[in-house]
């Protein structure tokens, strides 16, 4: 019955989130999920949000949260907006902040959410390639634009983009917003965040998805002057007065707070990805540098959805991309526990016998 929908819902092509599938004694390694739970001080946030008080309605402007992210960074409250995911933080930058005469510019192998906000927004954009390496090259984007965005680590590839050259990038570009996407820097990387103060067209978000493992939750945020967040919240209360609900908030709060937690957490992802692409490069793999809690490789000769499908045999569940056909060799991997490496490592060596 699509004659009832609107317009603009026949011309959209909506984002494919990582495969969920319902099987057992799986190893998941597609949707870049923490192996490591979340903070015990979360469960006990949570736990004590069961309540009586879950029949009044959380807090529109989630102060404590912002409030917590806030002291983490060393930033004015002001300066702090958060969402049901990164994801919705994300669509409300490109309603309030990227929807100008001129194209958008972000990487042609990239979030591929970013595309979809695009056609669901009617925002024009470009796609700028990534060089052979797959890295971002800052001199590709200082043309006109009305906005630029990019994951930093990119995704899917992993590949960081120094702090120096998004400084570099937004001493060029100080007509529009730049929007860095650090959905994975903790894993490597250097946050932006401490940029913002010096550049008011800056805007970072982050996602407690990935390094303090609540993608169960949804909670995402953005820092930014002070200016940027106002409109974030304009978009946001002209959507939905009440994005987080009081066990969300309860349990970012608790997250944010350990700092011991949330910095051993990473570190034990980051060390088993460093063993995990030594592994893979002795059976003739080409890892690329990854900064992310994944990394993206393709084998010397074995085609990346054969590799996926064999895997799968084996139920253990990585990301394979068809398009573009840059990438169709590749896998994305998730970093998972030793254990996971070491089975995913000796499934590999069995299909590449």
């Amino acid at each position: 019955m699509s004659k009832f929908w609107s317009p603009i819902v026949h011309e959209l092509t909506p984002y494919v989130p990582g495969e969920q599938p319902k099987i057992s004694n799986l190893i998941k390694l597609n949707t870049n999920e923490n192996p490591y739970g979340p903070s015990p001080k979360v469960l006990q946030a949570l736990q004590a949000e069961a309540a009586d008080t879950l029949r009044l309605y959380p807090d529109p402007s989630s102060d404590r949260l912002r409030h917590a992210v806030a002291e983490f960074y060393g930033v004015d409250t002001a300066q702090v907006f958060v969402g049901n995911g990164s994801d919705e933080v994300l669509a409300h930058a490109f309603n309030a902040l990227l929807k100008h005469d001129q194209p958008i510019l972000f990487p042609d192998i990239t979030y591929s959410f970013y595309p979809v906000y695009c056609r669901l927004y009617e925002i024009a954009y470009q796609a700028i390639p990534l060089s052979a390496g797959f890295e971002i090259h800052v001199d590709d984007y200082l043309r006109p634009n009305g906005g630029i965005i990019f994951p930093n680590p990119n995704a899917p590839t992993g590949r960081l983009l120094p702090l120096s050259e998004i400084e570099r990038l937004l001493q060029a570009n100080t007509e529009s917003v730049v929007v860095v996407d650090e959905a994975y820097v903790d894993f490597g990387g250097e946050s932006a965040v401490g940029l913002v103060g010096r550049y008011p067209n800056l805007l970072v978000t982050h996602t407690l998805s990935k390094a303090r493992s609540l993608a169960g939750l949804r909670v995402g945020y953005a820092i930014g002057h002070s200016a940027l967040i106002e409109a974030l919240n304009r978009v946001k209360d002209s959507f939905n007065s009440y994005p987080l609900d009081r066990f969300a908030i309860s349990g970012a709060v608790a997250a944010i707070e350990d700092k011991a937690y949330f910095e051993e957490s990473c570190r034990k992802v980051i060390v088993t990805r460093e063993k995990l692409v030594l592994a893979l490069e002795a059976l003739n793999f080409e890892v690329l540098p990854s900064a992310a809690n994944f990394i993206f490789a393709r084998h010397a000769t074995c085609d990346g959805a054969k590799l996926s499908s064999r895997l799968r045999e084996r139920n253990i569940i990585v990301r394979h991309f068809s398009k573009p056909e840059r990438i169709s060799r590749f896998l994305r991997i998730t970093i998972g526990t030793d254990d996971q490496s070491m089975a995913l490592i000796q499934a590999l060596t069995e299909i590449l016998k």
